[in-house]
């Protein structure tokens, strides 16, 4: 009976898990591409997917490798743009307190996709919510790491110019951007963050302008707190 509970949850976290195996393709293929065009192998590609797990981060780290960044900087570019997964495990520590060691798997899987099936489960007969958990956070990280292992392997058996592929990181940011715009509330978010970025970009240049751009758009955030938080929670625009 276990058993059976048991593969019932897999096919049902396989069955939940496929719009986002078809979103990781294209995304996951173009890492390991990058990682391939500045000298790194596809066991790299997928090592890293694997490790750092980190999709809008490890686009960033390729540039970092690049130019030489400063551990500083990664560390406080990684903590900015990974801040949010902090408040993802606040709702559910209670449920994954109950699921023993698996629990710290379930915390280091953490991502905005297995959030969403956290979030989105139902109840289905046959079925345990805890594997369906467990058996969801595997198989996204399996799709990342082999997509990313595989684009590493494209780039290396057919050269081509990858001018232009690093956009995908921004086309990713890009459709983030949209989609947290027509969720939120309120707009006052949107504009800080461009005009923060413009802001910086027009002082700093493109070489310098990410770190402080971000850092300005938390600080205004953080200073504006008390006025945004009845507006969030209201809905209102």
């Amino acid at each position: 009976m276990k058993d059976q509970i048991i593969r019932n949850s897999f096919r049902y976290s396989f069955e939940r898990s496929l719009p986002i195996l078809i979103g990781f393709f294209p995304l996951g293929v173009a890492f390991g591409i990058l990682m391939s065009s500045v000298g790194y192998n596809f066991l790299w590609a997928g090592l890293t997917s694997l490790i750092v797990y980190a999709g809008s981060l490890q686009f960033l780290m390729v540039s970092f490798f690049t130019d030489e960044t400063s551990l500083v900087t990664v560390a406080v570019m990684a903590l900015l743009l990974n801040s949010r997964h902090l408040f993802y495990g606040l709702s559910f520590i209670e449920t994954f307190r109950t699921y023993g060691p698996w629990k710290y798997f379930l915390i280091y899987g953490m991502s905005d996709e297995s959030y969403t099936l956290l979030c989105s489960y139902k109840d289905r007969e046959g079925v345990s919510e805890k594997w369906v958990h467990i058996f969801s956070t595997a198989l996204l990280m399996i799709y990342w790491s082999s997509f990313s292992a595989l684009g590493g392997l494209i780039g290396t058996w057919i050269p081509f110019d990858t001018t232009g592929i690093d956009y995908a990181l921004t086309a990713l940011f890009t459709v983030i951007f949209i989609e947290q715009i027509k969720d939120s509330p309120t707009s006052f978010p949107g504009v800080v963050a461009i005009v923060s970025s413009v802001l910086c970009l027009l002082l700093l240049g493109p070489e310098h302008f990410l770190l402080p751009s971000l850092t300005l758009s938390v600080a205004v955030f953080i200073l504006m707190r008390s006025a945004l938080e009845p507006r969030i929670s209201s809905g209102e625009e």
